[in-house]
């Protein structure tokens, strides 16, 4: 299956990007809020410049306390993006993932941010695939 087969399959493929300026504490609030767990940054809006997930948040929490939820996004998020297109496969993406110990992945074309897939989504994605096939090959045992 390929990403551009699963964001078809997303009920909501937006993506929530956020300006590098923005206070941690507006960010978690925002992911609270809309139930997500990861923000692209981005100064224009189109392309990424890199990805603050709440993880992100608790881990700086845990280290700095309290005082982090002050910064700006910038200050906190992964810059050195895993990206991929919309042409790549899942079982790719989930090697890449699991490899980089990371769960949303930005989806770019010439560019320009067109998605975000998770660790999740690429799952399920997977699993349907899994259960194409075992169908397809029940279907030829079965002789139908």
């Amino acid at each position: 299956m390929l990403v551009s087969q699963i964001l078809k399959t997303k009920a909501d493929d937006s993506v929530t990007t956020v300006k590098p300026d923005m206070l941690v504490s507006d960010a978690a609030r925002m992911l609270s809020d809309k139930r997500i767990g990861t923000l692209v940054i981005s100064s224009d809006g189109r392309t990424p410049d890199g990805i603050l997930s709440e993880r992100d948040i608790v881990r700086e929490l845990g280290r700095s306390g309290a005082a982090c939820l002050e910064v700006t996004v910038d200050t906190l998020m992964t810059r050195k993006l895993v990206t991929c297109t919309k042409d790549e496969r899942a079982d790719a993406i989930l090697s890449k993932m699991t490899e980089g110990r990371f769960r949303h992945m930005p989806v770019l074309d010439d560019g320009a941010l067109i998605g975000l897939i998770s660790l999740g989504d690429v799952v399920k994605a997977r699993l349907m695939e899994l259960s194409m096939e075992k169908d397809a090959l029940a279907g030829m045992i079965m002789g139908h």
